[in-house]
């Protein structure tokens, strides 16, 4: 049984670099951050069973985004990442990192694609948008 609960409210932080990110919290509906380390097969003869060590890590992030193509609103600050190796902290909550509020980074993830418009007549439009690859690391100080 679960003893605590969780009402997400995250915070999100992308940029070039760690040092020059843009709080994109009002522009985000959604995020899911996926910790990946591939499985390399390293059964050998007269094995039973298939056994695998750890390979590489192949982290993602997926946004569900607001089109909004105002100045310092998702269309600029994304559009200039699009093709480059950028940075992306997801923080649970806002306030200060810690073990009860960590801040999941992907650096160097990459933005192959930007889908510049999404819209249906009536529907407030949104996009997703994934950064694939980096490094992955959490941030509880």
């Amino acid at each position: 049984m679960a003893t605590s609960t969780y009402l997400s409210n995250p915070v999100v932080l992308i940029g070039a670099t760690s040092a020059s990110t843009t709080d994109i919290t009002d522009q985000v509906s959604a995020v899911t951050v996926n910790y990946v380390v591939e499985a390399l097969e390293d059964t050998a003869f007269g094995s039973t069973a298939r056994t695998n060590t750890a390979g590489l890590q192949n982290n993602s992030v997926t946004l569900t985004v607001y089109a909004s193509y105002a100045t310092s609103e998702s269309y600029a600050i994304l559009s200039a990442l699009v093709g480059t190796k950028c940075y992306i902290k997801v923080t649970p909550a806002s306030g200060a990192n810690s073990a009860t509020n960590p801040g999941f980074e992907l650096t160097n993830t990459y933005l192959s694609a930007l889908p510049v418009i999404n819209a249906n007549l009536g529907e407030l439009s949104t996009y997703d948008i994934e950064l694939m690859g980096g490094a992955y690391t959490v941030d509880v100080t």
